[in-house]
């Protein structure tokens, strides 16, 4: 018989999907805190890896021409580090310190971003944001917020910072596979991964996504800013104060 979330998890990520295609990083954040409810936290964070890299991956082919390439290789040799130590670490982090996570996560869009003076096109900028997304990624689930600290002062477009965050994440999402997944290959375990449910979401995941660059394409840069901020900490703060509530239950 087939379960709710083989009907929840495509329709989430539909949802999601639309949401990171049009302010980049707000759907991953919804999808990771629902996951985190659904599912064991190994399984979540392989199942959010696996849906938010066809989601990432096919936001970056359509803005495929706008993707900046030098950022891309400098983030992605300090994501395979981040990747590297997390693996070695083999920590698995409980459900409130997960909600936490993604709640702080999400509240890091009011920090006063300008003033970091970080600019991912330097690619000292670049390697630092790799290893700190990539390394929040793998505890918390999600970091967008934190890569927008390094792509605030840039001199790029909407679609330049929609594209290559795209690309980048999908780094980020694959450490994520890797380190959650394969002790779940290799180990006995009890753990079950939902795969029909993944396998019906990835197909409106792509449609979510396509969905969401057509809204992207009618916003001005002033609208994609302002929005994104106020959506991400909203829901940053309904994780950290679930997460806390959970955390001081249990």
């Amino acid at each position: 018989m087939l379960s709710a979330l083989t009907f929840l998890l495509p329709a989430i990520a539909f949802v999601t999907a639309l949401l990171s295609g049009v302010f980049g990083m707000a759907g991953g954040l919804v999808l990771m805190g629902a996951l985190a409810f659904l599912l064991p936290i190994s399984a979540a964070f392989v199942t959010h890896g696996i849906i938010q890299i066809v989601s990432n991956g096919w936001r970056a082919y359509l803005n495929r021409h706008d993707i900046v390439w030098p950022i891309i290789g400098w983030y992605g040799l300090a994501s395979f580090i981040a990747a590297l130590i997390f693996g070695v670490i083999a920590f698995v982090p409980p459900r409130p310190l997960v909600l936490i996570a993604l709640g702080l996560v999400g509240l890091s869009v009011l920090l006063p971003m300008k003033r970091f003076a970080l600019d991912a096109q330097k690619p000292g900028h670049a390697f630092a944001s790799g290893l700190l997304v990539t390394g929040t990624n793998l505890l918390a689930g999600v970091a967008g917020p934190l890569l927008d600290i390094f792509f605030v002062r840039t001199a790029l477009t909407r679609h330049q910072i929609v594209a290559t965050k795209a690309f980048t994440q999908v780094f980020a999402h694959l450490a994520k596979i890797v380190v959650y997944g394969a002790p779940l290959l290799l180990a006995s375990t009890e753990i079950e991964m939902p795969w029909l449910a993944i396998l019906l979401a990835i197909p409106l995941t792509l449609a979510g996504t396509r969905v969401g660059k057509a809204v992207l394409d009618r916003m001005s840069d002033a609208s994609f800013l302002g929005w994104t901020r106020w959506i991400v900490s909203l829901i940053g703060l309904a994780y950290l104060v679930r997460g806390l509530m959970m955390a001081a239950s249990g």
